[in-house]
Formats: C-alpha cells, sequence, structure tokens
C-alpha cells in the first residue's frame, strides 16, 4: 500500500472515530427526546447538536485543520444533504415498520459512507 492510500486509509480511521462519536451523541439524543416528541423533530434536534460537535472534532482531529467559515459552510452544505439523506430514509424505514427505537441504525449504514465522501471533499480541498 502507497503511502497516499495510507493517508487515507488512516483519514478514514480517524472520521470512523469521530463519526462513531458523534452518531453516538445523536442517536443517545434522539433516544431521549424521542420520547418527549415526534421522531422527526428528536432526529433533526439530535443532529443539530451532534453537528456541532461533530464539525470541530472533523476539523482538528480527522483533518488536522483549523475551523473557519469556510469550512463550517462546505460541513453544512454537505450535512444538508446528508441530512436529506437521513430523514428519507428514517421515514423510509419508519413507513416499513422499523420501530423508531431501531430505525436510525439502517439509516446510519447507508448515510454515513456517503457523508465521508462529501466531507472528505470539505476539508481536503485546497482553497482554503
Amino acid at each position: 500500500m502507497g503511502f497516499r492510500m495510507k493517508q487515507l486509509a488512516a483519514t478514514f480511521v480517524r472520521f470512523g472515530l469521530v463519526g462513531v462519536l458523534a452518531t453516538a451523541l445523536h442517536y443517545g439524543l434522539y433516544y431521549l427526546l424521542h420520547f418527549l416528541m415526534g421522531a422527526n423533530a428528536a432526529f433533526t434536534l439530535a443532529y443539530v447538536l451532534s453537528f456541532v460537535v461533530n464539525f470541530y472534532l472533523t476539523s482538528y482531529f480527522t483533518f488536522g485543520t483549523s475551523p473557519s467559515w469556510r469550512r463550517l459552510a462546505g460541513m453544512c452544505g454537505a450535512h444538508g444533504v446528508n441530512y436529506l439523506l437521513q430523514m428519507g430514509l428514517l421515514n423510509f424505514f419508519l413507513w416499513t415498520g422499523v420501530s423508531e427505537v431501531w430505525a436510525p441504525l439502517p439509516v446510519y449504514a447507508i448515510a454515513v459512507p456517503v457523508n465521508f465522501i462529501l466531507v472528505r471533499f470539505v476539508f481536503t480541498r485546497k482553497k482554503d
């Protein structure tokens, strides 16, 4: 494996660690909030809160960069796409009969790889 592939693999591992933490935070908040409000509202509020943590960890830990308004805007765009994908998938799985407690899990399995591609582009382009 060449140096570039090792770098990409290491970045993906760091992305995965941050993603696991952000996803656990998202799911934990969703789980608690879904008892107080509808599934869509709970999912959205938990997504926003975990996004803030995710942005800083992605910037510093995953890609070794400083947060910037440009990166925040790019990550907001990437996560906007990811959020719409996740909401569509969440409602699809709810529609198919998956319980509100378990429905986010298959959503994450599909959306996380898509999100890696989008976020990697935001943090590795050379315009900053």
